[in-house]
């Protein structure tokens, strides 16, 4: 396997990331991709946009029109930094393909058209999309007839590395994929940079968790860390996003873009290294099953935090597959109460319309009294009596299989205005399609990843 860019093998790779989600700051990019010119040596932008729900919009999309169903924010994200990667040698690597990664290239490549730029070569994922009809016996298999009863939206399996890196060793500027996992983004340049083999259980445990540090963007920088008082982030208005250097053995050092807010501190990437991890010594991933039982996070001053003594096992033989299929219709509806005995009107309003929409399983919360520690069941709602808030906004909800039954939530609480109690205002209501997922594990050598070059 030769190395990226055929560089230096011992010359660190420096990976970062500017997006953690699809509607992610379009504006992050810009610094990192400043930052990693200035390096010496390879480096590599990364994009993660997809959760598993954002698959499944972007099917919708497609559906609706099939040059569709790619990240929606591309050219906004990319745009402004296409000609700085291509002219820095900087490679970037991103799902943003969600549902249509052809569709994405394509409008990369007009990206590169209109600004006169060479054309970059352009790798596309291929083998996670499960949804077609050939696939659906594999699903059967797995998850029993319930699959049979459902309007399938979407079926994907999370993939690895390995096809990111022989893209990269193929001479590709971009690489866009739909469902991989997501620190396989990190993974697959450090493969191909370092040739590391597939079954380096070491060091690809430790690349695992460098990807796991930068793959949801600024919450590594103090994002999502921030809480006033307690564990305060400087210029959080522009945090930057941020970058790991990768040595050799996998073995990273966590930073941030140049001039940007925010921080990088052993606490940020403590709280970051613990996120969405079942079992410390046994994260699960199509890449290697990684272990931080002992790893440890030292800081380096100056937004410099190294992870070490991570470790790394053989990886799992099946790979997760998620299935996102129609869930009926969910039903909102908003209206506010003001002033002297607020709360009191707004749970006569809930009344009314518990007693209008029998049938409906309605959610209530007052917005300004009981909402985020309420429940479905409003048992905690029901159990307090009606407070003194003067600022209340009834929130209610239902879902139902009937489109009909949640126009009824819709039409009721805009009857509010003049047949609700007094003063109520600013109502507002939405019918949105729902989506809901099942779960299953697929032998991976059922699975037909690989990547393809475009001409």
């Amino acid at each position: 396997m030769t190395t990226m860019l055929n560089r230096k093998a011992n010359a660190p790779l420096h990976v970062g990331c500017a997006a953690g989600f699809s509607g992610d700051r379009v504006d992050a990019a810009g610094p990192v991709v400043a930052t990693l010119a200035r390096h010496e040596g390879p480096s590599c932008l990364v994009f993660e946009t997809l959760a598993e729900r954002t698959l499944a919009l972007a099917q919708l999309a497609r559906r609706q029109d099939p040059a569709r169903g790619y990240e929606p924010l591309l050219e906004l994200m990319v745009g402004p930094i296409l000609r700085g990667c291509l002219a820095h040698g900087i490679r970037i690597v991103s799902n943003f393909g969600q549902a249509n990664p052809d569709g994405a290239a394509m409008s990369l490549r007009a990206m590169a058209r209109s600004q006169g730029l060479r054309m970059p070569r352009i790798a596309v994922i291929r083998g996670d999309d499960l949804s077609g009809p050939g696939y659906h016996a594999i699903l059967r298999r797995e998850l029993g007839a319930a699959v049979d009863r459902v309007s399938v939206v979407a079926a994907n399996a999370y993939l690895g590395a390995e096809p990111i890196a022989a893209a990269l060793d193929a001479g590709a500027d971009i690489v866009v994929a739909g469902r991989v996992a997501d620190p396989s983004l990190v993974v697959g340049p450090v493969m191909a940079h370092y040739g590391i083999a597939a079954d380096d259980w070491p060091r690809l445990g430790r690349a695992t968790m460098a990807g796991h540090l930068l793959e949801c963007g600024s919450q590594v920088t103090g994002g999502y860390f921030a809480d006033p008082g307690i564990k305060d982030v400087p210029d959080l208005d522009r945090v930057g996003f941020p970058i790991a250097e990768i040595g050799p053995d996998g073995a990273c050092v966590v930073t941030k873009a140049d001039a940007t807010g925010g921080l990088v501190t052993e606490r940020t990437v403590k709280e970051q290294l613990l996120y969405e991890v079942h079992e410390p010594a046994a994260y699960l991933t199509p890449d290697v099953t990684a272990d931080i039982s002992d790893a440890e996070v030292r800081s380096m001053g100056g937004d410099r935090v190294a992870l070490v003594g991570v470790r790394g096992h053989p990886r799992p033989e099946r790979l997760k597959v998620t299935v996102c299929f129609e869930g009926g219709w969910l039903a909102e509806g908003e209206i506010s109460y003001a002033g002297a005995g607020a709360e009191s009107r707004a749970r006569l309003a809930a009344d009314v319309l518990r007693r209008r929409l029998e049938g409906l399983d309605l959610r209530v919360d007052l917005i300004g009294a009981i909402s985020i520690f309420a429940d479905d069941a409003g048992r905690l709602l029901g159990a307090q009596n009606a407070g003194d808030a003067r600022d209340v906004r009834l929130r209610v909800a239902a879902a139902h299989a009937d489109r009909a039954e949640a126009d009824r939530l819709v039409r009721e609480v805009t009857a509010l205005y003049c047949c609700g109690p007094a003063g109520g205002g600013g109502v507002r209501t939405a019918v949105r399609q729902r989506l809901d997922t099942m779960s299953c594990f697929v032998p991976r050598t059922e699975i037909d990843a690989r990547f393809e070059m475009l001409d």
